[in-house]
């Protein structure tokens, strides 16, 4: 039986950076850290001349990913900014039933949550979980910025309106009283936090998803 080959393991981004001669090491340097940068190498020389450059280089060299993006452009959108939260919201059916929530986009640890709603769409929540965030993060004087992957609720967020054509019935008023004092808020008040859109094809499922793709 063949010698099973050694491996070395660069860690770019972890707990503790460097190049590590076991995988159980390695593992302790990326377990729990967002956004951890690793490769492993057939050699000792490779994995530490790996570490002075760049991890793009060496995981997708001149290769699209699986996600369509090219290096450069993977490299050009860069690794997401944890001062942040993340929100999203999940409908089943559309209109279904629909809740909503924020989280701490490093941790994801949950800030706030609605519903679930009877009646709803997967829009109006997006919409409702960015005016929350924004409430939220105003509230506690937060400079944190704000990640969402939907641009229907970016752009209903900037008109300040709620462009569903979802018809108003008894089933769904308390969600729409709700979209009501949502867009009242945004009428009513300032605010400074940026709203930026989770690049999900770079960066995976936003930290809000709710997991039931």
């Amino acid at each position: 039986m063949s010698k099973k080959k050694k491996k070395y393991y660069t860690v770019w981004k972890g707990h503790k950076t460097g190049v590590f001669e076991t995988w159980n090491i390695c593992k302790k340097q990326i377990k729990d850290f967002q956004g951890a940068q690793y490769k492993s190498f057939d050699s000792l020389d490779a994995a530490k001349k790996a570490l002075e450059g760049n991890y793009f280089d060496f995981i997708r060299k001149n290769k699209t990913s699986k996600s369509g993006l090219s290096t450069l452009q993977l490299q050009k959108i860069g690794q997401p900014n944890y001062n942040s939260i993340s929100v999203d919201a999940a409908s089943s059916g559309n209109p279904g039933i629909m809740e909503y929530r924020g989280v701490d986009t490093r941790s994801k640890k949950q800030l706030f949550s609605q519903g679930p709603f009877q009646q709803g769409t997967n829009n109006i929540g997006e919409f409702l979980a960015l005016v929350h965030g924004l409430s939220f993060l105003k509230k506690h004087n937060s400079d944190r910025i704000l990640y969402t992957d939907s641009k229907t609720a970016m752009s209903w967020v900037r008109k300040k309106t709620c462009n569903s054509k979802l018809e108003r019935n008894a089933k769904n008023k308390a969600l729409f009283d709700l979209v009501d004092r949502a867009i009242l808020w945004l009428k009513n008040n300032e605010y400074t936090t940026t709203i930026v859109k989770w690049e999900t094809k770079a960066w995976g499922e936003i930290p809000a998803d709710f997991g039931r793709k």
